[in-house]
């Protein structure tokens, strides 16, 4: 496992580098990444040998609670950093606070900004969910050639920005495929296809938390049965706690404290004297 020293200073050892992402494509293999917004998520990620994850820039630390060795992408908020000085305060904190890379969804210029200061910044190309008036809806981008072709003037545009990869989104898996094989971007595939260096899901997903599955997902496991188990549990316990105390059954003997009968007959005695 590589060792680095990362933006804060600290000697740490990590998953992946951004070095190790861009070689991927000349190996010819893949990394995986999924979501962490808490110490718990990114444990698991780790434990699974999940490389990385990619969380909220606010939660880095929460994050890195859970695991010193995966490569956390923080996602810089659209609303919470809006100038370029709260852009460049807001990526500079997440990656002095443990990010390995920030995600923007935004333009050039920004992404030129974080280039400069050698950030890691990651792009955001095809479907972008906050973005989505501009397609009309949620759906694949690049079905067509002409939209194909644009994506690819995307890609060109974010690789001059000095980006060192992009987020995929819902692209046409051809036109993935054609992209990936072009660009010097290490590319992450969110439903746009098996071909890509880092494959992406939702840990929502993977897991079986979501409430409704996307068609470019897989669940692998069934959390949302075992929440709502819990929950049921929950409600259960609670509804049988209430009951005793009505009934006057709780607390009994075995939930209170007794004191010995002379000590208690000595209070009763003093309390009578001072009445």
């Amino acid at each position: 496992m590589p060792r680095i020293f990362d933006f804060g200073s600290r000697d740490v050892e990590r998953a992946q580098t951004v070095a190790g992402l861009r070689a991927l494509k000349s190996v010819g293999q893949q990394a995986a990444q999924v979501t962490a917004e808490m110490a718990d998520e990114a444990a698991a990620a780790e434990a699974a040998g999940v490389e990385m994850v990619v969380c909220r820039a606010a939660n880095v630390a929460r994050v890195r609670e859970g695991s010193q060795r995966v490569f956390v992408t923080a996602a810089l908020g659209f609303a919470e950093a809006v100038t370029a000085d709260e852009i460049l305060r807001s990526a500079f904190a997440a990656i002095t606070g443990g990010a390995d890379a920030v995600l923007t969804s935004r333009g050039s210029e920004t992404v030129r900004a974080l280039a400069h200061e050698q950030i890691p910044v990651v792009g955001h190309l095809g479907f972008v969910p906050r973005k989505s008036t501009w397609v009309g809806g949620v759906r694949a981008v690049g079905k067509n050639a002409a939209e194909a072709l644009e994506l690819w003037d995307r890609f060109r545009r974010l690789e001059d920005s000095g980006a060192f990869a992009a987020e995929c989104e819902l692209i046409a898996a051809p036109v993935m495929a054609e992209i990936h094989r072009r660009t010097s971007l290490v590319t992450i595939s969110l439903g746009s296809g098996p071909h890509a260096d880092v494959v992406f899901l939702f840990t929502s997903d993977i897991c079986g938390e979501s409430s409704r599955l996307p068609r470019h997902a897989r669940s692998w496991g069934d959390l949302a049965a075992r929440h709502q188990a819990v929950r049921d549990e929950r409600v259960q316990a609670l509804t049988r706690f209430r009951a005793e105390v009505g009934a006057k059954s709780f607390p009994g003997s075995a939930e209170c404290a007794g004191a010995p009968f002379a000590e208690v007959e000595a209070f009763r005695d003093r309390l009578a004297a001072n009445d």
